[in-house]
Order: C-alpha cells, then sequence, then structure tokens
C-alpha cells in the first residue's frame, strides 16, 4: 500500500514538478549561487585584509571578476538533476502520517483522503516557498553587488595609498644607500644633486622662453584673425567687448563672494568661541527688572519735582511776604526817625538786620551749590575710579614729559 500511494503521488506530482521545474532549479542555482559567491567573497578579503603589506590593491577588482565568472559555474552545475531529488527530499515528509494512521477512504484515483490532504499541503507550501524565495534571492544578490563595489572602491584607496607608500619607501632606499655609501662621501652626493637641479633648472629656463616665444606667435595670429573677422563682421568686436565686461564683472562678483565667504567663516569661528547665550527667558527677566525699576525710580523722581516744587512755591511766597513786611516796616520806622533820636536808631537797625539776613541768603544759596557741585564731582571721581587708572604711572610720565622739556629748553638756551 505504502508504495503505491507513494507511485500515483509520484505520478501526480511530476507534472506540477516538470511546469515547475524552471523555478526551482533557478532558486536552487540562485540559493548555491548566494552561498557560493558569500564564502569566495568572504575568504578573498580576508586574505586581502591579512596579505595587504605584500599583495597590491588594484588585484583585488581581478579577484571579484573572476568570482563573479566562476560564479556561472555553479550556476549551470546545480540547474541539472537536483530539482526533482530537492522536490521528494523535502515532501517525503507528508508520508509519514501514512503509514501510522493505516487505512484510510480510497477516492477513485486510488489514493487516500489523507494523502490528497498532505499532497495539497505539500503544493501550497511549495508555492508560499517559491513566491518567497526569488525576492529574499534578489535582497541578498543586491547586498553582495553593494559590497562588491565597497570593496572596488576600498581597492582603489588602498592603491592610491600603496603607490604613495612605495615612492616613500623607494626615496627612503634611495637615501640610506647615499649614507651608507663608504666609496663615496655625502658631499660627492650633494654636488650630484645640485648639479641635477642646475641643469633641471636650465631645462625650465629654455621651456620657459619657448613658451613665452609661441606665446607671441599665437597671439599675433589670434590679433590678426581678431582684426579679420572684426573687418568681416563688425558686430562681432561689439559682441566680444560685451563679453570682456561679463568676465570682468564675474571676475569681480567671485572676488566678493571670496571676501565674503572668508568674513562668514571668520564670524561663524568667532561665534563658535564665544560662550553660549544665555536664554530668552532669562533676557526678558532681566527686562521686566529693568522696567520695573524705571517705573520705581520714575515715582521717585515725581514724588521729588513734585516736593521741589511745592517747597519753591513756599519759598516764593515767604519771600514776598517778607518784602511786603519789610517795606511796610522800612515806611513806619522812616517816619518814626524823622521825629526822634531813637527811631534813627531803630531805623539803622532795622537796615543792618535786613543787610545781615540777605548775606546769610546769599551764602546758603552758594552753600547749596557748593554741595551740588561737590556731588557732581564725587560722581566723575568714581567714574574715573571704576576705570582704573593707574594714577602713579600718569604721574612718572608727567614727571617725564617735564625733564625732557626742561631739556629741551636748556638745549635752546645753549644754541
Amino acid at each position: 500500500m505504502y508504495e503505491l500511494i507513494r507511485f500515483l503521488v509520484g505520478r501526480l506530482s511530476e507534472s506540477v514538478v516538470a511546469g515547475e521545474a524552471n523555478d526551482v532549479r533557478h532558486v536552487d542555482s540562485e540559493d548555491k549561487k548566494e552561498d557560493w559567491f558569500r564564502d569566495a567573497a568572504r575568504d578573498g578579503i580576508g586574505k586581502v585584509c591579512n596579505e595587504r603589506e605584500g599583495l597590491n590593491w588594484w588585484r583585488v577588482e581581478d579577484m571579484l571578476r573572476e568570482l563573479r565568472l566562476n560564479a556561472e559555474g555553479p550556476k549551470s552545475s546545480c540547474a541539472t538533476g537536483t530539482g526533482l531529488d530537492k522536490f521528494f527530499v523535502n515532501n517525503m515528509s507528508w508520508l509519514e502520517p501514512i503509514k501510522e494512521s493505516g487505512p484510510s477512504n480510497v477516492n477513485a484515483f486510488g489514493i487516500t483522503d489523507s494523502a490528497a490532504d498532505a499532497n495539497d499541503q505539500v503544493l501550497k507550501g511549495n508555492g508560499t516557498e517559491r513566491e518567497n524565495q526569488p525576492s529574499e534571492t534578489r535582497c541578498s544578490i543586491e547586498e553582495v553587488r553593494l559590497r562588491e563595489r565597497e570593496l572596488i572602491e576600498e581597492a582603489k584607496d588602498g592603491s592610491s595609498e600603496v603607490t604613495n607608500l612605495e615612492d616613500e619607501l623607494e626615496l627612503l632606499k634611495a637615501a640610506a644607500e647615499m649614507a651608507l655609501d663608504e666609496n663615496h662621501p655625502t658631499d660627492f652626493f650633494l654636488e650630484k644633486l645640485n648639479s641635477q637641479i642646475d641643469a633641471r633648472k636650465r631645462n625650465l629656463h629654455k621651456l620657459e622662453l619657448q613658451w613665452n616665444a609661441s606665446m607671441l606667435i599665437l597671439e599675433e595670429k589670434k590679433r590678426s584673425l581678431e582684426e579679420s573677422l572684426y573687418a568681416t563682421e563688425p558686430e562681432f568686436q561689439e559682441k566680444f567687448q560685451k563679453l570682456k565686461e561679463v568676465e570682468l564683472e564675474v571676475d569681480s562678483i567671485s572676488s566678493e563672494i571670496r571676501k565674503r565667504e572668508e568674513e562668514c567663516s571668520e564670524l561663524s569661528a568667532g561665534l563658535k568661541k564665544k560662550p553660549e547665550q544665555e536664554s530668552r527667558t532669562s533676557y526678558i527677566q532681566r527686562i521686566k527688572e529693568i522696567t520695573k525699576n524705571s517705573r520705581k525710580q520714575h515715582a521717585d523722581v515725581e514724588r521729588i519735582l513734585k516736593e521741589t516744587r511745592e517747597l519753591q512755591l513756599e519759598s516764593n511766597s515767604i519771600q514776598e511776604r517778607l518784602h511786603r513786611t519789610y517795606a511796610v516796616l522800612d515806611e513806619t520806622v522812616f517816619r518814626e526817625a524823622k521825629k526822634d533820636q531813637v527811631g534813627r536808631q531803630a531805623y539803622r537797625l532795622l537796615t543792618s538786620i535786613h543787610e545781615s539776613f540777605e548775606q546769610i541768603f546769599e551764602k546758603i544759596l552758594s552753600a547749596d551749590r557748593v554741595q551740588r557741585e561737590i556731588a557732581e564731582n564725587e560722581k566723575k571721581l568714581a567714574a574715573m575710579a571704576s576705570r582704573s587708572l593707574n594714577i602713579e604711572r600718569l604721574q612718572a610720565d608727567l614727571d617725564a614729559i617735564i625733564k625732557e622739556n626742561k631739556h629741551l629748553e636748556q638745549c635752546l638756551e645753549m644754541n
């Protein structure tokens, strides 16, 4: 029974396998190609990394090309005779439950229901595998290609580095041979190098003369061609002039751009060197404090001005009342002074008292002015002290200037 089921399933699967053989072979070959290419590339990269000192980097590209060409061999070998075997090896697991379950319902083809269900499950599983495997294979192939490009770029960079190191090694070898040469001293090599340098300079001078002569000839030809062109086509002269103006303008703009870029780089460097600025909230808080203090100071100033105006009005009223009182008193006392001697003495005392009070008033005003000047001078002195002026140094400079002036006066007197 087991052999019959296996034979029938094989006959049914041949049609499916025949239609899907190409896909299976392609997937198997791509998997094997990917594994083989990855292992070979890893081995090649390891050899390149381990033998970097002895192996030239430009050989890595040839190695990758050989790997790519050799990868086609496994593709052809894997595409023949392996699809059907792999299909049966992977899909024989569904026969195990049939052997254990024993007899069951048999359909028109002589196949049990369990075998048919198992066959359907196998076909569905193979379909999903075929759908997933090509996408995974493509992703892996793209990764390998990207890795290949990276290796080629690294090989190019390494080849330039190796050539530079080889040039340096050759120069060091030549210098070591010159230093360790017992037959010739170092002066001999120096004279040889100087002679070679002089020969190169003479050669460069000759080439420069030849270049100048050829440039003169070419400039004359260019001038003659331009003159002939301008004679035949006068509009080209205007266009050429405009082109020169545009070139000059472009040069000026490019120079200005370079200057601005340099300034921008300098400013950016200076900005980076500066300490970090405080946050915006701190500035806002400071502004609020300043405005609050300014409002408070403004209120104080208004209060002081109001008190000053009141005092000024009171002072003016007192002075007016004093003048009126003095005028009335002066008139009455003057009348009494005409009558007797006591009135005259009272009048003299009144005038002396008035004069003394006027002097006291003027002295009070002058004292007030002096106090204000003292306060202003103290503020100026504090401001000068805050500037940290070195008074001793200024005094020494002043003494030196005075001595120099005296010396000059003596010299003038002697002359």
